[in-house]
């Protein structure tokens, strides 16, 4: 097979040296490209290797093979798969009756024994999250000779939940040399490794069938025909996933609450594949948004995509329904669900877009949800989300829940629409931190008037003792400290349309607090939230005096100047202990 220089030599490399060893490595990987294209594969050590794998494949992991058929068995082929587990190649290679060369990433060739070893196997190297054009080069070089070469569109394994968004290089590598493509989907294999350890689990690979799309005349690929190539690929591979029972994404959602934020959310899940149902307040807004294609009142400016459709409640058609969002006010939210408990579908999960507690007791929205719908997926949705950005610029979120499947299946639509998501199992501390912003705006607005310093200072008293309690019930530190809590509470106090920030400045001027949502045409959750919070807090043992006094001010019961005076008295305290 030959060889390629030794690696051991850089394999005591401190981090200080981390740029000299990727120079030698770059120079290793491009000896290892060299022998990927001018001699490929080991021949003795791949049939050797896969003597001893396809058995244990068949009777240790119980492999199941449909459509092999469809891999030609000669000449140039792309395997276009998805990706969940290290073992992917291993089991797609047992479909296919000669070798198969795939695509390995770098790191993996960090060592002179695993670089011999996967160049033996038929692997070459790729840099993830670039254009890597060796690794390009080199599988054109192998489908020109008329090889297979096995591919993972997402770049990266994708575990748990639905497939991932596919990278154009599977399409212009098609595109490019014309080979034929097979969409294959993998099943089981994430849950196979546990450590070291290598568990029996069914492995199923679906071979769907062949795909050819003609070069272009010119010989040149723009990124758009790439873009669309792969698209048409990645979908064949997502019918074969579905095939197998694979997590989808959400495809047909329910959208509670025509406001802002509401109509937001449905457009972004609209644009990320799904199916909406928005629910207007009444027949006469629903009749309004489906003749104008618009919610002007509350989204000026963004057109409706045909797949979002406006209707009130009883006009809803449940069956098949994935997810139901929740865009309602919190102290709407028990009228919403006594409405809605009777007609949820039992698998339908639910999903709190709303940042703010409900009152009178102060509790958390996916807990009463919980306690009136009965076991249903509930998850949340946090961070910076001023809703007419988020459709038109993007926005950062954090979905967070118990059901790890159904929050993945929420962050794969909301992907697709353009909007970067992570993944929390926090719900406590993500739905906490939206209030602790909520009530931190509040406070800011209120004391604004005397000046950034004391805004800041009021803002910080609230936002940490709202953290400190909801430390108390198990939040964890960093749902505050991210997206969901700092970023969020930095967008809403800059936010020029920020509820919170302005019904905290009404307050300062003497509004009373149940005239801020007549004003303001919208209801700023915080006024809301604060007295409960403050309710919750009591209840609870938790010292929480400047949560107190706002909620004072919010109710009434202290005076904006006395509130001031307390709120500088205390900053003051805290400087010179």
């Amino acid at each position: 097979m030959g060889c390629i220089p030794d690696y051991r030599g850089l394999s005591a490399v401190t981090a200080g040296d981390r740029g000299v060893r990727h120079h030698y490595l770059l120079m290793d990987l491009e000896r290892a490209h060299t022998i990927a294209r001018e001699r490929g594969p080991n021949m003795v050590v791949y049939w050797i290797v896969r003597a001893i794998l396809q058995p244990a494949s068949h009777v240790y992991f119980r492999l199941r093979r449909t459509g092999i058929d469809h891999i030609p068995r000669e000449g140039p082929v792309l395997l276009a798969a998805n990706h969940r587990s290290f073992s992917d190649p291993f089991f797609i290679g047992m479909c296919i009756g000669r070798p198969l060369r795939f695509v390995a990433k770098v790191e993996l060739f960090d060592r002179g024994w695993k670089a011999r070893l996967l160049l033996a196997l038929g692997a070459f190297p790729i840099r993830r999250n670039e254009s890597d054009e060796q690794a390009m080069e080199t599988a054109r070089v192998i489908l020109e000779q008329g090889g297979a070469v096995g591919i993972f569109p997402e770049g990266t394994r994708v575990r748990p939940g639905p497939l991932g968004e596919p990278r154009r290089g599977v399409g212009r590598l098609a595109l490019e040399t014309g080979a034929p493509v097979v969409p294959i989907a993998v099943g089981g294999t994430q849950d196979i490794r546990d450590g070291w350890r290598v568990r029996p689990r069914r492995v199923d690979v679906r071979c769907g069938r062949l795909l050819t799309f003609p070069r272009p005349v010119d010989g040149a690929v723009s990124a758009r025909m790439a873009t669309e190539v792969t698209g048409r690929i990645w979908s064949c591979v997502s019918l074969q996933w579905e095939w197998l029972g694979g997590v989808v994404p959400a495809r047909r959602a329910v959208v509670v609450g025509a406001g802002s934020w509401g109509t937001a959310v449905a457009t972004l899940l609209a644009r990320g594949g799904a199916s909406v149902q928005l629910v207007a307040r009444n027949a006469e807004q629903a009749a309004r948004m489906r003749e104008q294609r618009s919610n002007d009142r509350y989204l000026p400016g963004v057109e409706l995509d045909e797949s979002v459709e406006p209707l009130t409640l009883g006009e809803v058609r449940w069956p098949g329904a994935d997810v139901l969002c929740l865009a309602v006010p919190s102290r709407d939210l028990p009228d919403a669900l006594q409405r809605l408990e009777s007609v949820v579908p039992a698998a339908t999960g639910v999903v709190v877009l709303s940042k703010g507690l409900v009152a009178p007791d102060g509790r958390l929205p996916s807990s009463y949800i919980l306690e009136r719908l009965g076991r249903h997926p509930v998850a949340c949705v946090g961070g910076p989300a001023h809703a007419l950005e988020a459709v038109t610029q993007g926005a950062s979120l954090t979905i967070a829940g118990a059901d790890r499947l159904f929050c993945e299946r929420l962050r794969s639509v909301f992907t697709a629409a353009g909007i970067a998501c992570d993944v929390s199992s926090d719900i406590v501390g993500v739905q906490m931190a939206g209030v602790a912003k909520n009530a931190a705006a509040l406070a800011a607005g209120a004391a604004i008037a005397q000046g950034p310093n004391a805004a800041g200072a009021a803002a910080g008293r609230v936002y940490s003792e709202c953290a400190r309690f909801a430390r108390a019930y198990g939040a964890q530190r960093e749902s505050f400290t991210g997206v969901a809590g700092a970023g969020d509470l930095v967008a809403t106090v800059l936010a020029s349309g920020s509820r919170n920030r302005r019904a905290g400045e009404l307050l300062s001027e003497g509004v009373p607090a149940q005239e801020i949502a007549t004003m303001l045409g919208q209801v700023p959750e915080a006024v809301d939230t604060v007295p409960a919070l403050d309710a919750a807090a009591r209840r609870a043992g938790v010292r929480a005096p400047a949560i107190a006094e706002l909620a004072g001010l919010v109710t009434g019961r202290l005076e904006h100047e006395r509130w001031v005076a307390r709120a500088a008295r205390a900053t003051t305290n805290a400087r010179a202990a």
